[in-house]
């Protein structure tokens, strides 16, 4: 494992596509029990090469129900973007992954996860990707009918600050899913 995450952070395959370069993103451990499949690093988890080291990612401890050391300890979560890199600005926030990242790295990460009991799929990339057919029309019907994937998946929306709007206009999100995601996260690691 360790020899595989050495590869992906030395990992250039899309460098001339960056503006801020490359500087690929993953965490895991052989035995982590809890997969975050999400979108692509922030700019200030590029800065800081630490993932989820902004405040969604704050907010995400808090849906999951974990202190900073519980998330960051590997053999709890692994943490495997669909693309490693930071991409970019769009109009209307980052731009989407890199499609080069999860073709390339995934099925090898996949191949030394040999104890995830749960796989976190955030935001719609991941949820695509990894949903397939079985994915809903829209992000909301994934999350609404998070049952439907589990023990396996378990979508939700990205913690991003700019989802304001959409938990505002979805409060069932936060009085309903929330405590069952915490429920099947605190199953499965060990409190720090």
């Amino acid at each position: 494992m360790q020899d595989l995450l050495h590869d992906i952070r030395q990992c250039r395959i899309c460098e001339s596509h960056l503006p801020l370069g490359p500087k690929p993103i993953v965490e895991a451990d052989s035995k982590s029990k809890i997969v975050l499949l999400s979108q692509a690093p922030g700019r200030v988890a590029h800065q800081s090469g630490i993932a989820w080291d902004d405040a969604g990612g704050k907010r995400l401890r808090e849906w999951l129900g974990v202190s900073w050391d519980t998330f960051y300890n590997p053999t709890n979560f692994a943490i495997m973007p669909m693309g490693f890199c930071y991409p970019g600005k769009g109009k209307s926030g980052d731009l989407p992954p890199r499609p080069e990242c999860a073709p390339q790295w995934h099925n090898p990460l996949w191949k030394q996860l040999e104890q995830v009991e749960l796989i976190i799929l955030i935001g719609m990339y991941a949820q695509k990707q990894y949903l397939k057919k079985d994915a809903k029309r829209t992000l909301t019907d994934n999350v609404a009918h998070y049952k439907d994937y589990l023990p396996k998946y378990f979508p939700l929306p990205h913690p991003s600050p700019r989802n304001r709007f959409w938990l505002s206009k979805n409060p069932w999100f936060e009085a309903q899913v929330l405590d069952d995601l915490k429920t099947q996260v605190h199953k499965l690691i060990a409190p720090n």
